[in-house]
């Protein structure tokens, strides 16, 4: 993939209390655009070790227009937190391959 190519994930399956994370591999940096979700979701900036809760919805919809810089160290998870599996997805830029 190269810079300015998209980045996504399809609606991909979590199971309840399960995250979707949002980590590109190594040395690439993403913008990530729109995040998407079909069930209660948590939003968190992390670095695998500190957790920080930026965004929660009790309910399905989407986080739209936004701007999250993610790095293979610094990335987003979208933590399920409803009773049941439900679809999670997301999509943006890539800024650095």
């Amino acid at each position: 993939m190269a810079v300015g190519d998209v980045v996504s994930v399809v609606p991909t399956s979590v199971n309840a209390a399960a995250s979707l994370t949002i980590q590109p591999s190594s040395t690439a940096e993403w913008v990530i655009h729109n995040l998407y979700y079909g069930a209660a979701v948590e939003v968190y900036f992390t670095d695998g070790s500190h957790p920080i809760k930026i965004d929660s919805d009790a309910s399905l919809g989407g986080r739209f227009g936004a701007v999250f810089h993610v790095t293979a160290t610094a990335y987003l998870t979208l933590k399920n937190v409803s009773a049941g599996a439900a679809y999670y997805a997301y999509d943006g830029v890539i800024t650095h391959a």
